[in-house]
C-alpha cells in the first residue's frame, strides 16, 4: 500500500514488497467507523446501573442525563471526548459521527461564540487522531406536536435561524481538514417539527448538496405511540411522508419498525445505524438487523451513549441478538461471506462510509489511508466473536499512526484529565 502525502491511499498492489517497505504483521483491516456516538455521555457510563425506582427505564436514565447536561462545562466537555476518541481508536474505531445537540450554557443561555462546544468536539478530534463527521442537532421541542422544551434540555435548543448560523460558520471552520466532514442532524420528529424539518434540509442542501444528515427514530416504544397518537402513523412512516429520503440519509435505532417501515427504508438507499451495547443498557429492544438485511437494506453501527467501547464488541451482539430471537446461527452472513464476521464487518465499512460522508472504510486507491493491525495469528471472526479490542496493537487514521502496541501516545494525559473531570462533576 502506497500512502501519499494527502493521507490518502495510492497504489494498492497485491503480493507487491519492496525491499523498503514497512512490513505490518497480523491481519490488516479498514478502520471502522462509528457512526453515532454522543461522546460527552461516556461520563456516565458504569454510574447508572442502580435502580432508581420500582421500575428503571430510558426516562430514568434520562434523568440522570440531566443532570449531567446541567453540570458540565467546555473544558470538561472537552476532556471527555478527548478520552472517549482514544478509545475508541484502541478499539478500533478510526472515524466517529458525532451527534452534537449540546450547544447552549446552563439554563440555555448561549456562549459568546455559538460554535464553543462544536468547537471543543473538533479539538478533541484532532487531539486524539480521530476522524470526525460532526453532526450538529436541531432540538426545539420536548414530544410531538410541538410541546415546548423542558428545562432541563434547554441547552439543547436552538432555532431554526440559529442552527442555520452555526452550521455556516461550522462550515467555515471546518473546509480545509480533510479529517474533518460536517453533516446535520434533525435530532428526532419528537424535538422537532415539519416547518423545522423542511427548513434545515433547505438550507443544508443549499449550502452543501451532499451533506449527511442524521435522525434518531423509532428508538423507543413510547416514541412509536406517541407518534401514532399525534400523527395517526408510526416516525418512519410519517417521515417518508415528510420528505425524501436518500441514501444522504442515516437513521439511528429503528429499533421498532414494522415491517413496511424496514421495506421502505431499504428501498431508499438509506443507511440504518444500530446501536446494540447502547440498546440494549437503555432497555430500547433488539434492532431489527435481520429483516434489514432480508430486505437488501444496509446497516452501520454505532457506541451512541458510550457505555461500551469497542468495534468488535458492537457487531457481537448485533449478531447474538438475532440468535437469541430466532434460535439460529450466522444469521448476518450471506452465500457470498459465509463468515458472519466478514460480512458485518464489510457492511459496517460500506454503510459507515456513506453515513459519515467520507471516503473511508476501503483500502482502495483515493481513500484515507486509515488502517487497523491486529495482533499475530488473529482472524476476522477471532476479533469480531472473541477477543475484541484487546486484539488491536496498531491504528493508522489519514496516513499515520495514532495507535501503535496497544498504545495511543496521549492516552495517560487524557486519563487523567478524564477522571479528574469525573471526580469535579461527582462533588458539584
Amino acid at each position: 500500500m502506497e500512502i501519499d502525502d494527502a493521507g490518502n491511499f495510492g497504489a494498492v498492489t497485491p503480493r507487491w514488497s519492496p525491499g523498503d517497505a514497512e512490513v505490518l504483521a497480523g491481519a490488516v483491516l479498514p478502520g471502522m467507523p462509528n457512526v453515532h456516538s454522543k461522546a460527552f455521555q461516556r461520563a456516565l457510563a458504569g454510574r447508572t446501573e442502580r435502580r432508581a425506582a420500582k421500575s428503571d427505564t430510558f426516562f430514568t436514565w434520562r434523568e440522570l442525563m440531566y443532570k449531567l447536561v446541567a453540570r458540565i462545562n467546555p473544558e470538561q466537555f472537552e476532556a471527555i471526548a478527548k478520552y472517549a476518541f482514544i478509545e475508541m481508536l484502541k478499539s478500533g474505531y478510526t472515524a466517529v459521527g458525532e451527534f452534537h445537540y449540546l450547544h447552549n450554557g446552563p439554563g440555555g443561555t448561549p456562549y459568546d461564540r455559538p460554535t464553543e462546544l462544536s468547537e471543543r468536539l473538533i479539538a478533541a478530534a484532532q487531539a486524539a487522531g480521530i476522524g470526525l463527521t460532526l453532526l450538529p442537532g436541531l432540538y426545539c421541542y420536548s414530544n410531538f406536536a410541538g410541546h415546548p422544551p423542558l428545562p432541563e434540555q434547554l441547552r439543547f435548543v436552538l432555532s431554526l435561524d440559529a442552527y442555520v448560523s452555526l452550521w455556516t460558520e461550522l462550515q467555515k471552520l471546518m473546509q480545509n481538514d480533510p479529517q474533518l466532514r460536517l453533516g446535520a442532524a434533525p435530532h428526532s420528529l419528537r424535538a422537532v417539527g415539519r416547518l423545522e424539518l423542511t427548513g434545515l434540509i433547505a438550507a443544508v442542501i443549499t449550502r452543501d448538496p451532499e451533506a449527511p444528515i442524521h435522525m434518531i427514530v423509532s428508538e423507543q416504544r413510547f416514541e412509536v405511540d406517541s407518534s401514532r397518537m399525534a400523527f395517526g402513523m408510526a416516525p418512519i412512516e410519517y417521515l417518508f411522508g415528510l420528505t425524501k429520503i436518500s441514501a444522504r440519509w442515516c437513521l439511528i435505532h429503528a429499533t421498532h419498525a414494522t415491517r413496511d417501515e424496514i421495506a421502505m427504508l431499504a428501498s431508499s438507499g438509506a443507511v440504518v445505524c444500530l446501536c446494540p451495547s447502547s440498546e440494549a443498557n437503555l432497555g430500547d429492544g433488539i434492532a431489527p438487523a435481520a429483516a434489514i438485511i432480508e430486505r437488501e437494506g444496509a446497516f452501520a453501527v454505532g457506541s451512541d451513549s458510550n457505555v461500551t467501547i469497542d468495534a468488535a464488541e458492537e457487531l457481537r451482539w448485533l449478531e447474538y441478538s438475532q440468535r437469541l430471537t430466532t434460535g439460529r446461527r450466522a444469521i448476518l452472513a450471506s452465500k457470498a461471506y459465509p463468515s458472519a464476521g466478514e460480512f458485518m464487518y464489510r457492511m459496517s465499512l460500506r454503510s459507515g462510509a456513506q453515513a459519515l460522508g467520507r471516503r473511508i472504510g476501503a483500502i482502495e486507491p483515493g481513500a484515507r489511508a486509515d488502517l487497523v493491525v491486529l495482533d499475530d495469528f488473529t482472524t476476522l471472526d477471532m476479533f469480531v466473536f472473541s477477543a475484541g479490542r484487546n486484539a488491536v496493537s496498531a491504528v493508522m487514521v489519514g496516513g499515520k499512526w495514532v495507535v501503535r502496541d496497544h498504545a495511543h501516545a496521549g492516552q495517560e494525559e487524557a486519563r487523567i484529565a478524564y477522571q479528574e473531570t469525573l471526580d469535579a462533576l461527582t462533588r458539584t
